[in-house]
């Protein structure tokens, strides 16, 4: 029997996490401003250890081979497009930039001949003066990356008439709440030169250097995640496409919770419950049944062209 999801509007859990090693984390940090503090209704500190937009990122890394950075067996056989120098190697991808197909690798590369960028205006029906035929761009979009309709994608150039947009289906975040910091340091050893001078300093890697460091603890540490399966069914697809991007979505969430947690040096978690929040009721199924299940859900897709389409792009000047 095929596995199927809810027909509900979206597919909301909560996992809880903790420290393998020790109590204490490492929380993301930001330029300027460190660890993302703040405090939730009622006052309890509370602190952001994995944002939304780096989830994202590694909701769309499980797909990947790290070591190649190309698609993993499974999802071989979906569209998608390879940037390569002209030697052939691969450069990026619409798997690995931040905006996907709208990238400035694929709108400055040549595709089938063409500049990248006039062949995706043609391929998405776009035309000055007219407004956008979005299920036209859904499809145009699942015949090149299907992906790309999960994780987003923005069509910002000026020569993309109307600029349309694509938001994310998939959303999560990591919070820690009920949150102390945990101050500690350290010191950079230099058993070679004890002291510094002028021309051999701190700056240039020399010498003894103290450091301090902030990590936390926190009373429970909360990975959320959202499916916007409502979004899925209303792009508009045949019966087999909705399935199978609901499908790609489900397996991408239960793939990452399965793996280790690693985030950072020190942010090494794992997962200890997990409790389906919307729909009532419904089991997240694992991801050894999710990838049989997307496995099949591809074979049922016709693609225009499977697998790899090649963009060739070459440095300015």
């Amino acid at each position: 029997m095929p596995l199927e999801l809810p027909e509900a509007p979206r597919l909301v859990l909560d996992a809880q996490l903790q420290p393998i090693v020790g109590s204490s984390f490492q929380p993301t940090g930001f330029a300027n401003l460190g660890a993302a503090e703040f405090t939730r209704p009622g006052g309890q500190p509370a602190l952001l250890v994995e944002s939304v937009q780096s989830m994202a990122n590694r909701l769309e890394e499980v797909g990947t081979e790290p070591a190649t950075r190309e698609p993993i067996a499974l999802l071989r056989d979906l569209p998608w497009i390879a940037v390569r120098g002209a030697d052939g190697g691969l450069l990026t991808s619409s798997r690995l930039e931040p905006h996907r197909l709208a990238s400035v690798y694929v709108r400055e590369a040549r595709i089938d001949g063409e500049a990248g960028i006039d062949w995706l205006v043609a391929r998405l029906g776009l035309r000055p003066k007219t407004p956008l035929s979005m299920p036209e761009i859904y499809r145009t979009i699942f015949q090149l990356d299907p992906l790309c309709l999960l994780h987003g994608v923005f069509f910002s150039d000026k020569k993309f008439s109307g600029n349309p947009k694509v938001r994310r289906v998939s959303t999560a975040v990591i919070e820690a709440h009920g949150v102390a910091p945990v101050v500690s340091g350290g010191l950079k050893r230099d058993d070679v030169q004890f002291t510094t001078s002028e021309q051999a300093g701190a700056e240039e890697g020399y010498g003894f250097v103290p450091f301090s460091r902030t990590e936390y603890v926190a009373d429970e540490i909360v990975l959320s995640a959202s499916l916007d399966l409502h979004q899925i069914r209303g792009y508009g697809l045949g019966g087999a496409e909705t399935r199978l991007l609901s499908l790609l979505a489900a397996w991408e969430l239960a793939t990452l919770l399965e793996r280790p947690l690693r985030l950072r040096t020190a942010c090494d978690l794992e997962l200890t419950s997990l409790r389906v929040r919307k729909p009532d009721g419904f089991v997240l199924p694992s991801a050894a049944d999710l990838t049989a299940a997307v496995a099949d859900a591809i074979a049922a897709v016709s693609f225009e062209q499977a697998g790899e389409r090649t963009a060739v792009w070459t440095a300015k000047g």
